[in-house]
């Protein structure tokens, strides 16, 4: 009985270290990327960026989920103000029925954006991925990224590991449903991004460089 005791008290104990580690981790990916953030409006601080990157949610029928929208109108509006010149839209693209990056090509097009300054990641199948990507195949050195802010911080701290000058602008115009489950969701990605920028793995696809700063439309598919 005595040392069914001591078995229980020592996984109570991993438990408790764990789960401490996790938030500890947690909170420091969100201190450490705080002061990153920058109101769009705040067109000083901003400066100018190679591109801005925009991630990729989900889409229904060919059109943007409400908060895929708007992340879409947030890119395209500091594209509009001048912020940077180019977009990179990144998402998910691994089947054929499934295409998060044309459908927001095609979104930022309908709003008035040239296609040759929309380029398109097709391979960003995580946020890792999508900034991974944005400096060694897009070959970024400074970027704005967009995104809600629950997920800006995560971006943030992984931009910065994989030493990219990154500023954030929160894309929040409303509160979804759901967003509890989000947010504790998003306490899981934290740890795992943190480790992954410590081990830094290659992303399921690079392939040849495509200069953000020439033209988007070499990244058409259809």
């Amino acid at each position: 009985m005595d040392e069914m005791k001591r078995i229980l008290i020592t996984l109570a104990l991993l438990v408790v270290a764990v789960a401490v580690l996790m938030l500890g981790i947690n909170f420091y990916v969100v201190g450490t990327a705080k002061a990153q953030i920058i109101d769009s409006g705040d067109t000083d601080a901003l400066g100018s960026a190679d591109c801005i990157l925009v991630l990729g949610a989900g889409v229904r029928s060919g059109q943007p989920s409400p908060m895929l929208k708007e992340r879409l109108d947030a890119g395209i509006e500091l594209y509009k103000q001048g912020v940077a010149g180019k977009i990179i839209m990144s998402g998910d693209h691994g089947k054929v029925n499934y295409d998060e990056v044309n459908t927001m090509k095609d979104y930022a097009i309908a709003q008035g954006v040239p296609s040759e300054d929309v380029f398109m990641d097709h391979a960003g199948f995580s946020t890792y991925e999508s900034i991974y990507r944005a400096k060694e195949v897009f070959l970024a050195d400074e970027i704005i990224i967009v995104t809600q802010e629950y997920h800006l911080y995560r971006a943030l701290y992984i931009a910065n590991q994989l030493g990219l000058k990154a500023l954030g602008v929160s894309s929040d115009t409303q509160t979804y449903g759901g967003q509890r489950a989000r947010d504790v969701r998003e306490v899981l990605a934290r740890n795992k991004d943190f480790f992954a920028c410590v081990l830094k793995p290659l992303p399921t696809y690079l392939g040849e460089a495509i200069l953000v700063s020439g033209n988007g439309n070499l990244t058409n598919d259809r």
